[in-house]
């Protein structure tokens, strides 16, 4: 798979091409601007971009914008924002308009190898991988009926789904039965008023309307 990764950081950006490179993916070019990445992906046209959230030369929220640009003119190519502090606004432009083949992390989680490697694998393959911690600020934010309606429980597996997992990792996260994922995916759609469906992308879409990230 090939891959185009955008961080200013010289340091990072060489110990993200290490990480992908021995995941098996070709790095087709590593650059440090957002001007850069675009003509990058223009050039290699890249299955998945790794792109900083912030970049010369403002260093606000360039990533976020070369990734909208990103979307909407090769709206096949998967993009993973990293970002250095939660920062909620972001998430949400990105989330805005794709809620599939996107992801936003945490830089803190480029440290943890297989856990980086799963979210980039589960966004290439046109899935969700939104941070834990931007979940949790976006469930506070957002504290109030009908999230109310929900269980602790519920709101748990709520939580794991708008990371964009699926009912096996969930399961496997809360030490529960698949089964039982499943009555609390239920549970949830019932409560939030909407329809249930088995269709990854459309449960995460059914979360972001939720936490009013999407339009």
């Amino acid at each position: 798979m090939r891959a185009v990764i955008a961080e200013d950081s010289v340091l990072l950006r060489i110990g993200i091409v290490k990480v992908l490179e021995s995941e098996g993916y070709e790095v087709a070019a590593a650059v440090g601007d957002a001007e850069a990445l675009l003509a990058a992906v223009e050039e290699h046209r890249p299955q998945i971009v790794v792109a900083d959230v912030r970049m010369p030369p403002g260093f606000t929220d360039e990533g976020v914008r070369a990734a909208l640009v990103i979307r909407r003119q090769w709206p096949g190519t998967a993009v993973v924002l990293l970002s250095q502090f939660v920062e909620e606004r972001y998430a949400a432009d990105l989330l805005a308009k794709h809620t599939s083949g996107v992801g936003y992390l945490l830089k803190q989680r480029v440290a943890n190898v297989d856990e980086f490697v799963e979210a980039l694998q589960r966004v290439a393959q046109g899935g969700t991988a939104l941070d834990p911690e931007v979940v949790a600020q976006l469930l506070l934010r957002r504290d109030r009926d009908p999230l109310h309606r929900l269980t602790p429980r519920e709101r748990e597996v709520l939580a794991l789904m708008a990371e964009g997992r699926s009912n096996t990792a969930i399961a496997e996260s809360l030490v529960v039965s698949d089964s039982a994922v499943s009555k609390h995916i239920n549970s949830i759609l019932t409560k939030l008023d909407l329809p249930p469906a088995e269709d990854i992308h459309r449960r995460v879409l059914a979360v972001l309307r939720f936490l009013e990230v999407s339009q």
